[in-house]
């Protein structure tokens, strides 16, 4: 099939998992949004899944604990890509998102040309050398490029690292000084989520990566949206845009026909404020699939 006709229904992942600690109850807020009934909304075949790790098998070494689990997350990629569906992530974090690019690369081949557009307040693209607070929460995006903790990279199936050409990273409001500097030491590009804020023009941005690339994962942390709408979120931050803001940067990458996966991940679906977190998440994957379905969703 070619990766420009519709394909024959969506892969839906849940990732019941704090990184690779599984996630209690509704914390990851996957029970909500299957109550929602959102993945069906657009019409079209849904496949549902979760993906488990053994807790026997997961390591004492938290970077590889991470591989780990974002092994399993890629075997459910990798499959879904082989059926020719588009993939959707929901729940987890974006520790994840090491599984996601190895899910896509074991599909297409380590050779395939995938961008990343990467939706977060924070840039992600910290390594254990520039890091203020130690979280490896804040390393995914530089793990995907190869600069750091290889394990991880390795074990989630990361065969290629991604060329930091390829990465479009959209709002990253609140940047550590180290993490910026690394950031403009690369040819990664920051972009604005809309008009008026810090950043290079995102359509540009993303019409530029789309010409270069086969295909597109776009990964959204909710924390993007303005902390008012994700209020219990772990690392929300203020001064961030709307909901309609998102949708619309949303929609600009969807346009391009080529993304091949979506992620929205790190809605805080327990504690107090969840139920405004939640009905945002919910939110952002209703205006995805929407948009998605209107442009075209990359097919296997």
């Amino acid at each position: 099939m070619s990766q420009h006709m519709p394909p024959p229904g969506l892969e839906v992942i849940g990732v019941r998992y704090r990184g690779s600690t599984p996630a209690t109850g509704d914390e990851r807020g996957l029970d909500a949004y299957l109550a929602a009934a959102v993945y069906w909304e657009p019409g079209i075949p849904v496949v549902y899944n979760e993906p488990v790790l053994p807790v026997g098998r997961r390591s004492d070494d938290p970077p590889t604990a991470l591989g780990q689990i974002c092994a399993v997350v890629a075997d459910s990629v990798a499959a879904g890509r082989r059926a020719g569906r588009a993939v959707l992530v929901t729940g987890g974090d974006c520790t994840h998102a090491v599984g996601v690019l190895g899910g896509l690369q074991r599909a297409h081949g380590p050779a395939s040309r995938i961008g990343l557009v990467w939706f977060d307040a924070h840039g992600d693209f910290n390594t254990p050398r520039t890091t203020l607070s130690g979280m490896l929460g804040g390393m995914p995006v530089a793990v995907c490029a190869g600069l750091a903790l290889p394990a991880w990279r390795e074990l989630a199936g990361v065969m290629a690292p991604l060329p930091t050409d390829r990465i479009v990273l959209v709002d990253v409001r609140n940047l550590d000084e180290p993490e910026a500097q690394l950031i403009k030491a690369t040819e990664a590009t920051v972009a604005a989520v809309e008009p008026g804020r810090p950043g290079a023009d995102l359509g540009a941005a993303v019409a530029a990566l789309a010409d270069r690339c086969e295909m597109l994962y776009l990964h959204i942390d909710s924390d993007i949206l303005d902390v008012s709408l994700v209020p219990n979120h772990g690392t929300g931050e203020p001064g961030g845009p709307d909901l309609a803001a998102v949708a619309r940067a949303i929609d600009l990458v969807m346009a391009t026909g080529k993304v091949a996966a979506c992620a929205v991940v790190s809605v805080y679906g327990a504690g107090e404020g969840s139920a405004t977190s939640v009905a945002s998440g919910i939110e952002l994957i209703r205006g995805a699939l929407a948009s998605w379905k209107r442009h075209g969703m990359a097919g296997g």
